[in-house]
């Protein structure tokens, strides 16, 4: 849309009384059906979704301020605001909610009348204003009850509102407060202190702004030092002017800018200093302050980066080798204060703040910057690098390979943030978990672009594991030479937790990148050794490393993994740990568990083959023998390949004939004659019966047997149908018209050779081949209506349960009759 007279920004206020940018949008109003009235409508620029349907109601108190503001509450405790481009947009809105509250249009605040009685509001609607005492010393304690008395009535807190700005009747009060202060009058400055308490409460943006005057603020804040609770007044006024000192590290030209600067600190000292931390009940109250104050920084950082002037001085100077230390220091911090500001800013006006910012050479002034010695300043300069890599982790990461082209890989921005991580001497290492946050996001292929012409994903990880991964490494080598960790105390554990972790993030996302430095640099067996320290965390940390690789089961990693032994670590730390029920034997438990699970061969054979001795006396889980049966299991397949052959077609790879060629067979066994069949005779095929029984019993006579074991109570017979030379899958028949049909097949034919499912007869569909009497099965076919063949393997034991259960319930008539 190109109507930017309604171009609106969404906000809504959050429980720490901040707003929250809730995005973008064009504003109209109309009926809406659902909600049964006129309604606020605001629709995102970006994708046509709904940000914001608000019906207008007629008790709803709306705040028109600073001619493109509108405040309203929708609930308690949940308040929103409309921030419009342009005045016209905000007059036209506000008309619409004038309208169909009847209110006139001049209001700046509409009224809401849901807490009154009907008495009330008719006491107050008959009055035409509210008339406030003369403003005198004697009658200070008449008007701080007025207003005490008001604030509980919307409309008279409307009304009181009103009168105050119209009769300029503030700035009367600050002259009684200079009276009341000359003649230490104090109980009438506890009177002022309450007045002014509770215009604050009338949540008035006509009111703050002449409070909030060049003229009025300090006087403001002079009557809020007398508090009446406090047996000595406090001394704010003292602070903000000899103790809190405005430094301009760039000179501002502007006089309306260093107002807005001035006022907006002062504001804000009050909100966070003067007033008394509010009630449940006064809270609500005070949002106008939250959004005057908002608003102000929105104001300051758009004059700011218009002023070409002042940005221009400011990064030449920070750049400048000249410039002194403390100077710097200055610079930057106007800089990391700054950058917070533009928080506050729509995204399409941050997205023109930051692209200011690298235009002007923001990330090589904090590269001079993150060169200093100066804590404090390198502090600041990586909250200032910590907005970049929010903002457009793409911009930081096209910068660094760029001046990779120029630089040594030990001044480049990215390993001078890992160097700072590596070395902060904070204990508790705050600062090295902010910095490795940031290089998590740098490293992390979702964020990055893929274009038509280049892959940022390949690269900059080509450049990282070529200039950086040995800066971020360079710790964990040098402490892991021997069997043990050279240095173990607490803050090295925890730097090298925090480069563990940045690892296991990289196996998981980077792939071959990290796969080769893995194996090439042999770190797998370095990281190991850190399973041998006193800080569970970090053995933790390293086995959390090697179960992320285990579970890409990849057969790079894993021999790897199994030439170099590099299970011998985890097994002594497990028998180290001994019984103790703990999170490192569950860890290392369920890593063993996820071997047997997925079945890794290969690990499961270098488990057993190399710690079954050490692991066997583990019997409180049976993770460890199903690992040994796992391999037992892998070793008779080897040795018995046909089994395995045999075990591959009946569990996994069931063999499924040409559609078109099982049809045609099927028309022709229904299409023969029964009487052609004799009784208790099996149609095979003349080339099966030439076939040797043995040659297939005897490699798989023991799955048979446990076959024998898990069917013993089934009682099918083997059929065997020979159609146009083919073997055909064995059926079990069930009819649903009422022709009975007698079919009988001899138990001698059971055992033919060649039948279906024998390893030397291609045709196998899946049955099992020649089974003993007890053990003979069929599959079924079942027909509705029109004959439909399905075919139901043998091994599918609950499908046969069913057709059991279902041949059950069939009338004797219906059943087809079945000779063994």
């Amino acid at each position: 849309m190109t109507d930017t007279r309604r171009r609106v920004k969404v906000y809504t206020l959050n429980e720490d009384r901040q707003w929250d940018d809730r995005g973008t949008g064009h504003v109209s109003s109309g009926y809406v059906e659902r909600l049964k009235g006129m309604s606020l409508l605001v629709r995102a620029e970006s994708d046509g979704s709904l940000l914001l349907e608000s019906k207008i109601n007629p008790n709803t108190a709306y705040q028109k301020q600073q001619d493109t503001l509108i405040v309203w509450s929708e609930a308690e405790n949940y308040d929103l605001a409309l921030s419009f481009q342009e005045k016209a947009g905000c007059d036209e809105i506000w008309e619409k909610i004038c309208q169909v509250q009847g209110k006139d249009p001049s209001v700046d605040i509409t009224q809401d009348l849901v807490d009154e009685s009907e008495e009330e509001r008719f006491d107050d609607m008959s009055s035409p204003g509210l008339e406030l005492p003369s403003c005198e010393l004697s009658r200070l304690e008449e008007i701080a009850e007025l207003v005490a008395s008001s604030l509980p009535s919307p409309l008279r807190r409307e009304k009181l509102a009103l009168a105050l700005e119209n009769e300029g009747y503030i700035k009367k009060l600050l002259e009684l407060f200079h009276v009341c202060e000359d003649l230490e009058n104090i109980e009438g400055l506890h009177h002022l202190y309450e007045i002014i308490k509770g215009i604050f409460l009338l949540n008035r943006t006509a009111l703050f702004e002449v409070m909030f005057s060049e003229e009025c603020i300090m006087d403001v804040i002079g009557c809020l030092e007398y508090d009446p609770t406090l047996s000595q007044p406090r001394k704010h006024r003292e602070f903000l002017t000899k103790t809190a000192k405005f430094k301009e590290v760039i000179p501002i030209s502007d006089p309306e800018l260093k107002q807005k600067i001035h006022q907006t600190y002062r504001v804000q000292y009050i909100q966070d200093m003067v007033l008394p931390t509010p009630s449940v009940f006064e809270e609500n109250m005070l949002s106008t302050l939250h959004s005057f104050i908002f608003f102000n920084k929105v104001e300051i950082v758009g004059m700011l980066q218009e002023d070409e002037k002042f940005l221009t001085d400011l990064f030449a100077q920070l750049t400048d080798e000249a410039t002194d230390e403390e100077k710097r220091q200055e610079l930057v911090n106007f800089l990391k204060e700054f950058c917070a500001f533009s928080q506050t800013l729509q995204p399409q006006n941050r997205d023109a703040f930051f692209k200011t910012l690298s235009n002007m050479g923001i990330l090589p002034a904090l590269e001079v910057i993150l060169g200093m010695d100066d804590t404090q300043v390198r502090s600041a300069a990586t909250d200032i690098f910590s907005y970049l890599v929010e903002y457009n982790p793409s911009m930081v990461r096209e910068f660094v390979m760029q001046e990779a082209q120029q630089n040594d890989d030990d001044i480049l921005l990215i390993n001078l943030i890992i160097e700072h991580m590596i070395c902060d001497t904070d204990p508790e290492l705050g600062g090295a978990v902010q910095l490795m946050g940031l290089l998590r996001t740098l490293v992390d292929p979702e964020n990055m672009l893929a274009t038509a012409n280049k892959t940022e994903k390949t690269e900059f990880l080509g450049f990282f594991y070529k200039h950086c991964m040995h800066v971020l490494t360079a710790p964990l080598l040098a402490n892991t030479t021997e069997d043990k960790p050279s240095k173990d105390d607490f803050q090295t554990a925890q730097l090298l937790a925090l480069v563990l972790e940045l690892l296991t993030f990289c196996v998981e996302h980077h792939t071959y990148h990290i796969k080769n430095y893995i194996i090439n640099k042999d770190i797998l067996r370095r990281v190991l050794v850190l399973m041998a320290s006193k800080h569970a965390f970090l053995a933790l940390c390293a086995l959390r490393f090697k179960r992320k690789i285990i579970g890409l089961k990849d057969e790079f990693y894993n021999r790897y993994i199994m030439k170099s032994f590099l299970f011998e670590p985890v097994v002594k730390a497990f028998l180290n740990n001994g019984s103790r029920y703990n999170l490192m034997n569950s860890a290392i438990i369920e890593m063993f568990e996820f071997i047997r699970v997925e079945d890794i061969k290969s690990l499961t054979a270098h488990v057993i083959e190399n710690y079954w001795k050490a692991l066997e006396d583990v019997d409180y889980v049976q993770t460890f023998k199903g690992l040994k049966l796992r391999f037992e299991q892998q070793r008779e397949r080897q040795d018995n390949p046909k089994l395995d052959s045999m075990r591959s077609i009946l569990r996994n790879h069931r063999y499924r004939r040409d559609a078109r060629t099982l049809e045609d067979e099927e028309e022709m066994w229904f299409n023969t004659d029964e009487d052609d069949m004799e009784d208790g005779e099996a149609v095979v095929s003349p080339s099966d019966k030439t076939k040797n029984d043995d040659d297939i019993m005897d490699p798989i006579s023991k799955f048979m047997e446990r076959k024998k074991l898990k069917e013993s109570e089934e009682k099918e017979v083997l059929l065997k149908t020979n159609l146009s030379g083919r073997q055909s899958p064995s059926f079990k028949l069930s009819l649903s018209s009422g022709t009975k049909t007698n079919l009988s097949s001899q138990s001698s034919a059971a055992s033919l050779p060649g039948s279906p499912g024998s390893p030397g007869s291609p045709g196998s569909p899946g049955s099992p081949g020649s089974v003993p009497k007890s053990t003979s099965q069929t599959a079924a076919i079942t027909t509705k209506g029109g004959l439909v063949g399905l075919v139901d393997y043998p091994d599918d034991d609950e499908d046969d349960d069913e057709d059991e259960d279902k041949e059950d319930t069939l009338p004797l008539s219906k059943k087809a009759k079945f000779e063994s």
